[in-house]
């Protein structure tokens, strides 16, 4: 027995006659054998010739498909012909019977994959969002700018912008090193992001050399292009422009990420493109940022069956609809940890009614709003309403260990038992602020009410008491292992809830020159401001003596020597 792994074009190309290597008939021997074809993501390549040769080929093979989004009567989009009828068919038509259903609905409520936070963008000025309303690139372009760090966790995580056509793709991309540039003349300090764009080259280009070479290339291209239908019909049209853009788009990823591709290796550009994608699960320590991706520009591509848990975000300019949405979206919900709590979609076409019938479609429940509510976030007023009592719980229990609630007062509780209770009171305060730290949409009322709540300076010097407590007590951990108290050794102290990709060891050495080559009276932080953003982040916890040993030595009243 053996198990081959394929793709239906390329057993569909095997199963052509005309294929020069003759592989239909060195397959003739195993027509008639029982096999068994497993096809996943199924609510695709389906449809096609493929799918019939395959049928026809093999007559006693058994069929079996996997898909979260099966086409139904109410999103079908292909048709098959039928002698001279032509009628639009379904996953139930393609594999016939059901054999289980395990719906998005219910992964959500398992846990295996994440709600999703959609912030329906609002042009400047509007109360609301409209569907139809227009939104120029530029400003869609701006507003990525401003919300990205929040939107993916201070660039812990990376996004796909999804684009209406090729044209509109290159349109982006010229535009964000457009303003970036500009962005980087204003304001030194401006990090830009990396940008890079995927999309496939037309094919009836790449084989002008006439080489063996590059008629594969040109094969792999038209085969690839199989699921990409916008990119297909885009490349009927100017297509020594569209290669053209893709090979200057290519000239700067090389330049970026010291590479050699070019496009006539297009396959091996696409995978180093998801590669860098998945990177991101690397420390800044481990992989530098520079050599990751922030966001990657596509038309269809990897709005299907790419799976990263540290893609986080998907902006959205281009209409979708029924399966094609609830697939982009899903790219943004695999599960990692409470760093990620959602899928965030920013959505600059408005469209809340086809996020509503999609939910519809393939919730599998019969209450439409019940469906919203499993598999969206609560709206901000709700969250910054939990934020809110969980902070008044932190309050009430430092009352009652007869302390104020204040940081500092987190050093004077009594006990293991207290520091236990403290440590689980706060990671809920710690864990509503990182959510609505990573909401895109909240106006500047909500943003007062949050900062007003706890402001950032006492949060931050209340995250330095978590972990200097939780440090004590992990030392209790490591110490007396199985021999601990049972509510010791079962404490989860969730230090990623406390790192930043942002603020590491270069960034606080950074941030220690930048200072100290000021007047004091011009510093924009303080020795002390310095010290406790060091201790407030877990992930500099081995390096935080040394740092604060290092920023004590200096002279602050002098500045650095040149």
């Amino acid at each position: 027995d053996k198990v081959i792994v394929t793709t239906i074009q390329k057993l569909g190309l095997a199963l052509d006659g005309t294929n020069k290597r003759n592989y239909k008939e060195r397959l003739e021997p195993l027509s008639t054998s029982r096999i068994v074809f497993i096809f996943d993501e199924c609510h695709r390549s389906q449809f096609g010739e493929n799918h019939k040769a395959i049928k026809e080929f093999f007559p006693n093979a058994q069929l079996f498909g996997f898909t979260g989004t099966p086409i139904f009567s109410t999103n079908a989009t292909y048709k098959i012909r039928e002698g001279e009828f032509e009628s639009y068919k379904t996953t139930d038509d393609i594999f016939e019977k059901e054999l289980h259903a395990y719906t998005i609905t219910h992964a959500i409520e398992d846990r295996n994959v994440l709600k999703f936070h959609i912030d329906y963008f609002k042009a400047e000025g509007t109360q609301k969002a409209k569907p139809n309303t227009e939104i120029t690139q530029q400003a869609v372009v701006e507003a990525i700018l401003e919300k990205h760090d929040a939107s993916t966790n201070g660039r812990k995580f990376n996004a796909i912008l999804a684009t209406a056509s090729i044209n509109n793709a290159i349109q982006y991309y010229q535009l964000f090193k457009e303003l970036q540039e500009k962005a980087q003349e204003e304001n030194p300090n401006f990090i830009p992001l990396h940008i890079a764009c995927v999309f496939s080259p037309p094919a009836q280009l790449m084989n002008a050399e006439g080489d063996q070479k590059s008629q594969k290339n040109a094969a792999d291209i038209r085969q690839l292009q199989e699921d990409l239908a916008q990119e297909k019909e885009d490349n009927q049209q100017n297509p020594e422009e569209k290669k053209k853009a893709l090979m200057e788009i290519i000239a700067d990823y090389n330049i970026q990420y010291k590479t050699n591709h070019n496009i006539n290796e297009f396959d091996l550009y696409y995978q180093d493109v998801q590669k860098r994608i998945k990177d991101q699960r690397y420390s800044n320590k481990d992989v530098p940022h520079k050599e990751k991706i922030d966001i990657t520009i596509v038309v269809d591509m990897l709005l299907t069956g790419f799976d990263s848990k540290y893609l986080n975000t998907l902006y959205v300019d281009k209409n979708l609809k029924y399966h094609g949405l609830i697939q982009a979206f899903s790219r943004t919900n695999r599960v990692l940890n409470d760093t990620k709590p959602f899928g965030n979609i920013l959505d600059f076409r408005s469209q809340q009614e086809a996020v509503n019938q999609a939910i519809a479609l393939f919730s599998g429940e019969d209450n439409e709003e019940k469906s919203k509510e499993i598999w969206l976030v609560d709206p901000a007023p709700v969250l910054i309403d939990k934020y809110k009592e969980a902070v008044e719980k932190l309050g009430v229990f430092m009352h009652e260990n007869n302390l104020v609630s204040e940081p500092q007062e987190v050093y004077n509780l009594k006990g293991d038992a207290a520091r236990i209770s403290f440590v689980q009171n706060f990671k809920e305060v710690q864990r509503f602020k990182m959510q609505l730290d990573q909401y895109t949409d909240l106006n500047n009322e909500q943003k007062a009410t949050i900062e007003a709540i706890l402001p950032t300076e006492t949060l931050q010097e209340f995250r330095s008491s978590y972990i200097e407590t939780a440090k004590q007590l992990r030392k209790i951990q490591q110490k007396e292992g199985d021999n601990a108290p049972k509510n010791i050794q079962e404490l989860d102290f969730e230090f990623v809830l406390f790192a930043s990709t942002v603020i590491d060891y270069d960034y606080i050495m950074k941030l220690t020159a930048q200072n100290l080559s000021m007047k004091p009276s011009k510093q924009k932080m303080t020795k002390e401001q310095i010290k406790s953003l060091l201790k407030s982040n877990s992930n500099l916890m081995d390096e935080e003596e040394d740092l604060s040993d290092y920023i004590d030595s200096l002279d602050w009243n002098q500045g650095l020597s040149e």
